[in-house]
């Protein structure tokens, strides 16, 4: 029998409370236990960057984080950019206007991966977008189109455009 423990953690400002096996990574807890499907798996050990949500304000790879690692801190999934309205965060805004994704895998942990760099560098320069996004590996859109989004993104969460 698998060895499990109970975690509370606070997903996207929702409460949940779940009996989790101790072996389960956060990125599978999230899908799995709690369909929040937006989180992707890639490569399943830290490389490709499409798991990375936020906890506690920091981006991380929730394919290499157990679950119970989680418990009592605060997760943040692409499902929990949006405001309530529907309205889009800055950063998928300023993706979807500078075609900064194309199939979309990558999408989410790239865009956590942004918002997580914006909070620490309100003001980058393009190669330090460059090199910040590294981490995360995207197979279609060339990057020109994120690296644009990001410093759009940058601009707007400045309040200059």
């Amino acid at each position: 029998m698998a060895d499990t423990r109970e975690i509370t953690v606070t997903i996207n400002g929702e409460t949940e409370t779940r009996e989790v096996e101790t072996r389960l990574n956060l990125a599978d807890f999230l899908r799995h236990e709690l369909e929040l499907t937006g989180t992707h798996v890639g490569c399943e050990h830290g490389a490709c960057g499409a798991c990375t949500v936020l906890v506690d304000g920091e981006a991380v790879r929730s394919c290499l984080m157990l679950a119970v690692q989680a418990d009592g801190h605060e997760v943040t999934s692409i499902e929990g950019l949006a405001a309530a309205d529907g309205t889009l965060h800055p950063v998928q805004q300023a993706f979807w206007k500078n075609h900064g994704l194309q199939c979309g895998f990558c999408t989410s942990g790239m865009v956590i991966s942004v918002v997580a760099f914006l909070e620490d560098n309100p003001d980058p320069s393009e190669a330090e977008v460059r090199t910040a996004l590294s981490g995360n590996i995207c197979r279609c859109t060339g990057y020109q189109g994120i690296v644009a989004a990001t410093l759009e993104a940058a601009e707007t969460l400045r309040g200059e455009n």
